[in-house]
């Protein structure tokens, strides 16, 4: 199986490092400082466990260079999705499919617009990584996993396929009985602590230590849960308290990239986290009070950086 990581930052560079360490056929999409790094020096990945350099490495930024792949992880912003599927496409092979790994809930709606159902798994990740320096990704964490499946939820070929290379790269893979569920459920605490981090300014080890931020988080995670039971998605019934204990495990100084992009006067993900569980909720009919309050004021700062970014 030959697989494609559009997108070499942290989950892009730690996952597609790791799959290339097992002798697995891995092709990057990069650009800009981190493309010239890896062509240079290759990709470096810093790690707990070990130090690995994979050199030379298959980097372009034209996926139409890289030739087919029959698998293709897209690992870029939400925003920068559609057209990075579009440019995507020179590069799928004829019975190619493509997995997200986004946080959000919306990404494989996107991708099945341009690429067509058929070629498209719900997917989501988890690790704690992210480019220190151009061709360098450093990994601070020691849970790192991946997560796909089909839309419909049936077991199928490929999926059993693409989990057997992740378990030859010795990286956690996972086929939920229901891949939009573990979506969701992702999509709850990266929405809520994102919203909570950028507007407070605040590490997680303060929000969820103090009474008044504990309980904004939860009221913000029960309005998750609510918008998903009404588009038809059931979250475990202790699906807030699981998450809330995901929280109470993290590292004090931890923050959340919504946070750190929002700091940074950086665009952001505002619109695929705290903006979706709005804009899903108003179509759904349910009400979402605190994640409209994060979006109403991160939005000034999320315009005024995106229109740096274009000017």
């Amino acid at each position: 199986m030959r697989v494609a990581m559009y997108g070499v930052g942290g989950a892009g560079g730690y996952f597609g490092a790791r799959l290339a360490q097992a002798g697995v056929d891995v092709v990057f999409v990069a650009r800009g400082e981190h493309l010239r790094a890896m062509r240079e020096r290759g990709l470096k990945l810093v790690a707990a466990d070990g130090d690995v350099t994979i050199h030379p490495v298959c980097v372009d930024d034209d996926p139409a260079r890289l030739g087919p792949a029959d698998v293709v992880f897209f690992a870029v912003k939400t925003w920068q999705l559609e057209d990075a599927a579009r440019a995507a496409l020179p590069m799928l092979a004829p019975d190619g499919f493509v997995v997200p790994l986004q946080n959000g809930v919306e990404a494989p709606g996107v991708l099945a617009g341009v690429l067509g159902p058929e070629r498209v798994l719900g997917g989501t990740c988890g690790t704690i990584s992210r480019v220190s320096e151009p061709g360098v990704i450093t990994s601070i964490g020691r849970v790192n996993f991946v997560s796909f499946g089909e839309l419909d939820d049936r077991p199928s070929e490929r999926t059993a396929a693409l989990e057997a290379v992740f378990e030859r790269a010795g990286v956690k893979a996972v086929v939920p009985p229901s891949i939009h569920t573990a979506m969701w459920e992702k999509f709850m605490f990266v929405a809520t602590m994102g919203g909570i981090g950028a507007v407070t300014r605040a590490p997680i080890g303060i929000t969820r230590a103090l009474p008044e931020t504990r309980e904004l988080a939860v009221s913000s995670m029960r309005e998750i849960a609510a918008v998903a039971a009404a588009r038809g998605i059931a979250l475990p019934e202790d699906a807030i308290e699981r998450t809330m204990a995901l929280v109470d495990g993290l590292s004090l100084d931890g923050t959340a990239s919504l946070q750190r992009d929002i700091i940074d006067g950086r665009p952001s993900e505002l619109d695929a986290w705290c903006g979706a569980v709005v804009r899903l909720g108003r179509e759904a009919g349910v009400a979402t009070p605190v994640n409209d309050f994060f979006y109403a004021c991160l939005l000034p700062q999320e315009r005024a950086a995106r229109e740096r970014a274009a000017g």
